[in-house]
């Protein structure tokens, strides 16, 4: 084995003890960084905070390292905030959480001979014509492997990390516990709904049987629109821990930077249109923006759905949320949009109170942009330095700072993150009339 493959090669701690010694280190790490970078500072005349001596370069760095080695909730939760929240994180924070989601290790040979057994059998290489030992992609639950069964059909076969499913309360508790710690949330914030959901679609997540049925669902949905390819389950392979698949070509989303505006203006039309789809006609949405999850057919145009884990059903209340928030909006009545944020929970009534003056010229500035004329061009961020400046004005007043509702929370992280994938790819869609036709409006 080349010493590069080495080195991206780690097991993961299956183990309860294993994985709590693994959080012991990081904490042992990261206190004795802050020891030593505490007697730097006061040596030279400062009166450093807790919250800066915590988040060094070198710490950062070992909460890094150490949550993707760990893998499962601790570091898919570091993925999640990273992506949800990384405008309003400080800088060292979004840092660490950006190398986390970057990095992926691959379990050892042995590691993935062992899973494979378990749950196929030990003469489970039989059943393929060629199974792939190295992955052709590593995630923070498990990797995916390439093979091919007798009759030549080629599969994506997905692997979960041992140990994953198990750890999922204990793995959400200490990430929220080195939050805690970090000084970066008020002692007063109520996490506890937001955990337990989040503990919930974690699980959901580390059950391939569900996710399969999730996956073959969409593929009904999405049944004869050409715009859409979902792979297709191979039910007899598939198990709570290995997820068997037909394995689909297609490039990745990223590779639509380079094309044309036309092209990359089309498949973010076609994305956000899936979007309003799950929101107000399907009554569930997979959840997970992450580009990832997505693969684009230049022959066609089409774009490939991968990964399923975080589909889930949108209640109803979510979706009424959502759709009184758009009409406002169409009707840019701003007054009306601000009220609606409150009514629902997008926004929390003392943060609106103390602060109005900001939530309204934030709400002004994306209601000026999205009511120009013409297709509204994600590239153009215009009205990006003025929610910042104003949202710093929020998150500074902790004693306002507000939890939504998880269920507004999922949806909200794949409107989000659908937003600043077409912000990436410079995309202009004509969303006022997607949204309008999706309400009922067009």
């Amino acid at each position: 084995m080349r010493q590069e493959d080495q080195a991206r090669h780690r097991a993961v701690p299956s183990g309860r003890l294993a994985r709590l010694g693994g959080f012991g280190r990081l904490a042992g790490g990261v206190a004795g960084g802050v020891l030593a970078e505490g007697a730097r500072r006061i040596a030279s005349g400062e009166r450093p905070k807790l919250g800066d001596l915590i988040l060094t370069p070198a710490n950062a760095a070992r909460v890094a390292d150490r949550l993707s080695h760990l893998r499962g909730a601790a570091m898919k939760l570091g993925q999640m905030i990273s992506m949800d929240a990384g405008d309003l994180l400080p800088p060292e924070l979004a840092g660490i959480l950006a190398r986390v989601r970057d990095q992926a290790y691959r379990m050892p040979p042995a590691q993935l001979d062992q899973v494979l057994r378990a749950e196929w059998g030990a003469d489970w290489r039989r059943r393929f014509r060629h199974f792939e030992a190295a992955p052709i992609a590593a995630a923070s639950i498990g990797q995916v492997h390439r093979a091919t069964l007798p009759d030549g059909r080629p599969l994506a076969i997905k692997v979960q990390y041992p140990g994953v499913a198990t750890s999922i309360d204990a793995d959400v508790d200490n990430v929220a516990t080195l939050l805690r710690v970090s000084g970066l949330l008020p002692a007063g914030l109520d996490l506890a709904p937001l955990l337990a959901a989040a503990k919930r679609q974690l699980a959901e997540e580390a059950d391939y049987v569900r996710e399969g049925e999730q996956l073959r669902l969409y593929g009904e949905r999405l049944a004869g629109d050409a715009r859409y390819v979902v792979p297709v389950l191979e039910p007899d392979l598939t198990t709570p821990r290995v997820l068997a698949m037909s394995f689909v070509e297609g490039r990745p989303i990223e590779a639509l930077e380079g094309e044309p505006q036309a092209t990359r203006d089309a498949a973010m039309t076609v994305l956000l249109t899936l979007v309003l789809r799950e929101l107000f006609e399907f009554g569930a949405m997979q959840t997970d923006p992450n580009s990832a999850n997505y693969r684009w057919q230049p022959e066609s145009g089409a774009l490939v759905l991968l990964d399923f884990g975080a589909a889930r059903d949108v209640p109803a209340e979510t979706s009424a949320a959502y759709r009184r928030l758009i009409e406002a909006g169409l009707d840019r009545d701003l007054d009306r949009v601000r009220e609606v944020a409150v009514e629902t929970g997008f926004l929390g009534a003392d943060a609106v109170k103390a602060h109005r003056a900001s939530v309204d010229r934030i709400i002004a500035a994306i209601d000026a942009t999205l009511n120009r004329p013409g297709p509204f061009d994600f590239g153009d961020r215009a009205f990006v330095p003025v929610v910042r400046e104003e949202g710093r004005a929020l998150a500074a007043d902790r004693a306002t700072w507000h939890v939504p509702d998880a269920e507004v929370l999922f949806v909200q992280r794949k409107v989000s993150g659908t937003a600043l994938l077409a912000a990436r790819l410079k995309a202009r869609v004509d969303v006022r009339g997607l949204a309008a036709a999706a309400v009922g409006r067009g």
